[in-house]
């Protein structure tokens, strides 16, 4: 888990910071180095109580370590401490910031984007959905049933109408239902999920692009999860299709800090059309002094912001460029490969019944059963079977009528299905794969 050569980085990162302020006359704010000490020992203690995210054997959430350039990156900044609200507060940071901004988007075709990095997948959307808003004001957003539950809470936050769109067997938006309700005439925006939460799924980006264009719609892709396997080599060509197309949609969020290789936390939140910046324009009496250039807190509705993440993605972006069949690629199709061949074992299984195909690095699977009661149950004491194990899982609820389409002798005597869920999004999962099929088979046995 701790590498010294990364405190030794640390080390001189902060020594060449220190060279900068070397004409300023000495000062070096005290502390009580015991004390801290105490609590530091205090809090470390305190912070075992955390499951091993860092480790291969961590399989269950979407929780992917930062990689040790922005971890050192993201605390050698912290020693200025950077606001990016304001030129007068992150100077150096926001035109680092800049330039992560024009790479991301170059990663979806766009040239000159308009955007900024923002605390989350939650906030980005937030702002993408406020900017919807403004341009068809009292209209209603539209997002598959399976995409991340912020869409219906940031619609009622924002006031507007929201209504979600059933999925069929594969996890993605039903097109015909996409568009009755766009022939009802209320409909502003639809959220294209690329890559949802639960189960990986890829929305049909193409025929919804249509659609849109045929009812005057925006398209807003929430790719917060997925959104940077477009660099991948081993998508599947409908999948691909999906991505190639991103260039065409209204407004992207994407999370550095999922794939990325960034700290929490680091959204983003992309324009295609720069000119929605006239939503945000504010007079400020006091903020932005320093310069005439724009300065972020005058295009996000997020005023103070941590410089450290754009510090630190700036720096993992420099170590590993966002270009297709560079290492962050590679990376990223080891966890296309985790996916299926886990898939496959489970298919050979006696014990487990994988569901859909993973489409990104997700896999969800039942346990063997009569029933599907039984199923969520054994599900459930696998679970915690394979956490004394220390192998960590996740759990989902998934309807019924989806299970029995991968599952089709169970019996339906319950509404929904408890199935494990894991995320296999670090590369070395990909070695890991005998390891954790055995602790599962291990753990299906009988008692």
């Amino acid at each position: 888990m701790i590498n010294p050569a990364e405190l030794e980085l640390l080390h001189d990162a902060l020594a060449k910071l220190a060279e900068g302020y070397e004409h300023l006359p000495d000062f070096t704010p005290d502390f009580d180095v015991d004390a801290a000490a105490e609590v530091l020992q205090t809090v470390a203690k305190r912070m075992q109580d955390n499951y091993p995210y860092y480790h291969p054997q961590y399989a269950g959430q979407m929780l992917k370590p930062p990689h040790a350039v922005a971890r050192i990156a993201y605390a050698m900044s912290l020693w200025v401490n950077p606001n990016n609200h304001a030129l007068d507060g992150g100077k150096a940071s926001s035109a680092l910031e800049k330039e992560c901004i024009i790479d991301l988007g170059r990663m979806y075709g766009w040239d000159a984007p308009l955007g900024h990095l923002t605390g989350g997948g939650t906030m980005a959307n937030l702002e993408a959905l406020w900017v919807a808003g403004r341009l068809h004001p009292g209209k209603r957003i539209i997002a598959s049933k399976q995409a991340h539950y912020t869409h219906s809470r940031i619609s009622e936050v924002l006031g507007m109408p929201f209504s979600p769109v059933s999925v069929g067997h594969d996890g993605r938006m039903e097109l015909a239902e996409i568009e009755k309700l766009l022939q009802a005439g209320d409909v502003g925006t639809i959220v294209a999920t690329i890559g949802n939460t639960g189960l990986g799924a890829v929305d049909r980006l193409p025929e919804i692009l249509d659609l849109a264009a045929k009812y005057d719609a925006r398209v807003h892709a929430d790719a917060a999860y997925g959104g940077y396997f477009g660099l991948a080599g081993e998508l599947r060509d409908a999948t691909r299709t999906a991505y190639d197309n991103l260039v065409n949609v209204d407004s992207i969020v994407v999370d550095p800090h999922k794939h990325g290789l960034q700290p929490y936390g680091c959204g983003c939140v992309l324009f295609r059309n720069a000119d929605v910046g006239k939503f945000y324009k504010h007079d400020s009496p006091f903020t932005y002094f320093s310069s005439a250039e724009l300065h972020l807190g005058e295009i996000s509705l997020e005023c103070s912001r941590p410089g450290a993440s754009a510090v630190a993605l700036w720096a993992t972006q420099q170590l590993f460029p966002l270009e297709k069949g560079g290492q962050l690629s590679v990376w990223l199709d080891q966890g296309l490969l985790a996916a299926r061949s886990f898939w496959e074992r489970l298919d050979a299984s006696e014990n487990y019944q994988p569901l859909m195909s993973p489409e990104l690095d997700i896999v969800c699977y039942a346990l063997t059963a009569d029933k599907a009661s039984d199923s969520s149950a054994k599900a459930r004491r696998v679970f915690e079977l394979a956490a004394q194990k220390e192998l960590h899982l996740a759990m989902i609820e998934l309807p019924v009528d989806l299970v029995r389409t991968y599952v089709p002798g169970l019996e339906a005597d319950v509404e929904t299905v408890t199935c494990l869920r894991s995320v296999l999004m670090k590369p070395e999962h990909l070695e890991w794969l005998d390891r954790l099929m055995a602790i599962l088979e291990d753990c299906a046995k009988p008692t």
